[in-house]
């Protein structure tokens, strides 16, 4: 497998500067073979197999249309937002069949790549002059040297919603938005075709951000903005997703570890089967210290901070596990959900949730809008539904002068998913 921690495009001189920008815009980087992406099923499947065959590969590198229970290639704040953002929103607003009960009840299937003849709008260049431009408000316009413009417009309840569901790298006594965004995920939501996309963003992806003069993490944004005013982080967040991936977006939502925990311990606590031993001696507590996590094989009941172990430990086995425990942890919380016949006394108490996760969930949406929303959302037919993950496919490792591994979009390719995931429409 390639070592794309230390990838570098080819160069007579390893110490040559390459611009990503224009290598990205000219995808004249060498592209490796993609790697095979791994869903929970063709994992177990395939279980002490060296290697997956050709089909499988090219088949499973395609964006699915969840009815198993599949998520792959994700961060590890992917599953947090999943089944600590997107669920904590399940309780206040009854997404619980939207996503985490539809997607995943029959076997994927495999949607070509889409046939288009335009590629992804090439982001306009991050000029130095848009700092005149920053701190627009939702609803307001965002002026491009090229003419074209940006607008942050609420959702009418007609056209295409789209939001960007973010979980914050914070701890206990950290306040505001002022953090890093380990995961991001784009959700969309057309009311014409009643279908419903989302799209995982990698934090390393270098992109253009509004106000800046050089290419940036994607996750810097809402650290940026909100240094630079409170109340602007999730602003520059949504106008950067908007620039460079031409899709209008209208609200955010952003959790922190703490809105994982008390999901789990408000529905009693979630049970988990493996077949391993966890033994990680240095997994990261709550206050940046460690807090060893031991668990043998078996099944166990978790409360909310074990599940939150289960799912982020990193040590001991390999990310195949990983990926396995976060599935794992996402449909407990729906399995518990459905068996216990929860849905209707969370949505009675959807206003007390809402006030005392006031300092762990933040949106630009009232909780009227979100149960408008959810009650729109849950009638979604499975087969509307469609998720796509970014891998190597789609990305290309790069190495930045100041030696850091950043990823840089394949704009050819990311169209294709682009289409794939939210349809044919997603940038009007």
């Amino acid at each position: 497998m390639a070592d794309f921690t230390k990838y570098k495009p080819d160069s007579t001189d390893d110490n040559t500067a390459v611009n990503p920008r224009v290598a990205a815009e000219r995808n004249d980087y060498p592209i490796p073979a993609p790697q095979p992406t791994y869903s929970t099923r063709h994992y177990m499947e395939k279980r002490g197999t060296d290697t997956f065959d050709e089909q499988d590969s090219e088949n499973l590198r395609q964006v699915r249309r969840r009815r198993s229970r599949y998520r792959n290639g994700l961060s590890e704040w992917a599953w947090v937002v999943i089944a600590g953002a997107l669920f904590s929103v399940v309780l206040i607003m009854s997404l619980s069949a939207f996503l985490l009960v539809k997607a995943s009840q029959e076997k994927p299937e495999i949607i070509p790549t889409a046939d288009i003849s335009a590629a992804l709008p090439t982001p306009v260049l991050a000029l130095s002059d848009y700092a005149d431009n920053v701190g627009l408000d939702v609803g307001e316009t965002l002026l491009l040297p090229d003419g074209s413009s940006i607008v942050l417009e609420p959702w009418d309840g007609q056209s295409r919603f789209t939001m960007i569901v973010v979980g914050l790298d914070r701890r206990p006594g950290d306040t505001g938005l002022a953090y890093r965004t380990d995961t991001m995920m784009l959700i969309s939501l057309d009311p014409v075709t009643h279908s419903l996309g989302i799209l995982s963003i990698p934090r390393d992806l270098y992109v253009d951000v509004p106000g800046y003069s050089r290419l940036l993490r994607i996750n810097t944004p809402m650290f940026y903005g909100e240094n630079q005013r409170p109340g602007y982080g999730p602003v520059l967040m949504m106008q950067t997703v908007q620039r460079n991936f031409g899709i209008r977006v209208n609200e955010y939502l952003a959790v922190d570890f703490q809105a994982f925990i008390d999901v789990v311990d408000a529905i009693g606590g979630i049970e988990v089967t493996i077949d391993y031993t966890i033994n990680d001696p240095s997994y990261p507590d709550m206050n940046y210290g460690y807090d060893p996590f031991y668990l043998q094989a078996g099944t166990h009941q978790l409360n909310g901070y074990d599940a939150l172990r289960f799912a982020r430990t990193r040590h001991g086995d390999s990310d195949i596990n990983r990926a396995e425990r976060q599935q794992q942890a996402i449909f407990a919380i729906r399995d518990k959900i459905l068996r216990a016949d929860m849905v209707p006394t969370l949505i009675m108490q959807a206003p007390a949730f809402w006030q005392a996760w006031e300092e762990h969930v933040y949106t630009g949406l009232n909780l009227e809008q979100i149960v408008q929303l959810g009650l729109y959302a849950k009638d979604i037919d499975t087969e509307n539904i469609t998720t796509g993950v970014m891998d190597y496919y789609y990305l290309q490792p790069y190495t930045t002068p100041d030696g850091q591994a950043v990823l840089i979009p394949n704009r050819n390719r990311m169209a294709d998913l682009m289409v794939a995931v939210f349809g044919p429409t997603y940038n009007q």
